[in-house]
């Protein structure tokens, strides 16, 4: 009798298990979702503004889901798209990431590019993501000059370790971005300095929300700091979050808008809308694209 239940409880262990994977795998992944929030970092009696942040596509090709989903905020009529890198995870994936923000090019735009730019993914043992200084492996190039000439082209802001103004809803933005720490390409020195007192709103971007890197950014007084990278977690424990953030970011950080300690500075880390193609899962943490509508203070 005892044996029986044991194996009962053992059999049921294991279909548990599996269902869980094949809802990950084959549901939660693909369940795109909009997160909507107000930060408050303009001016008294501004009129809002609303910026689509996106981040981490990790597109291979034939995802047509994804990118359709992509396409279709084009309707949400933003003023400002920001990217924050991982575009791709597949050499011949620039049509896939082409096809998903071509309904988006026609609006004010900036961009960073993230270590899954440059090269492509490596079948890893995912537990590695729990060892502090784990050694990163680069895969096969990938044609981020490509993508990069598209998206320059459609006159949006390359902010890899550069810092410019553009014009979104009517008024002055200034941005600065750094090309991804995670992968040590990151140069702040070339773009640091406080915010112009004259613009309205200014943005910081960078891939991987580096503690160091965003104290910088608060310190010179950027208002809003983006990044993505954590995939909030990608595999979570409901009630508890994420187990890892694959950066220096806190736990409690992986995902969404946060007051970065010690400043005036807002943080939203978007969880980010693809997975590593060898880990295609997602537990408790849909993927998503965030509109951020900018209000008064």
């Amino acid at each position: 009798m005892r044996k029986r239940t044991l194996f009962r409880l053992a059999a049921g262990t294991a279909a548990a298990g599996a269902a869980t994977l094949a809802y990950a795998s084959l549901v939660e992944r693909n369940l795109f979702t909009l997160r909507r929030y107000d930060v408050p970092v303009l001016p008294t009696d501004a009129e809002p503004l609303r910026l689509l942040h996106l981040s981490d596509l990790h597109m291979m090709p034939g995802q047509r889901r994804k990118q359709d989903w992509v396409a279709s905020l084009a309707a949400l009529d933003p003023d400002l798209v920001v990217v924050t890198g991982d575009n791709m995870a597949d050499p011949e994936a620039v049509p896939g990431v082409l096809r998903a923000l071509q309904p988006l090019l026609d609006l004010p735009g900036a961009f960073v590019f993230g270590s899954n730019d440059y090269t492509g993914p490596v079948l890893k043992n995912p537990f590695t993501y729990f060892l502090p200084n784990r050694e990163y492996v680069e895969g096969a190039p990938l044609p981020y000059e490509e993508l990069r000439g598209i998206l320059t082209g459609a006159g949006w802001a390359d902010l890899n370790n550069a810092r410019t103004t553009i014009k979104a809803g009517g008024r002055e933005v200034e941005l600065a971005g750094v090309d991804d720490p995670h992968v040590e390409r990151d140069d702040y020195d070339l773009v640091a300095g406080p915010v112009d007192a004259s613009a309205a709103l200014s943005i910081a971007l960078t891939h991987s929300p580096e503690p160091a890197l965003l104290d910088r950014m608060a310190a010179d007084g950027f208002g809003l700091l983006l990044a993505g990278h954590t995939h909030g977690g990608q595999v979570c424990v409901p009630g508890y979050g994420a187990l890892v953030t694959n950066c220096g970011l806190p736990r409690s950080m992986a995902r969404g808008l946060h007051r970065w300690p010690g400043s005036d500075s807002w943080l939203h880390v978007s969880a980010g809308l693809g997975t590593h193609p060898t880990a295609p899962v997602r537990f408790a943490c849909r993927p998503e694209a965030s509109i951020l509508t900018l209000i008064s203070r």
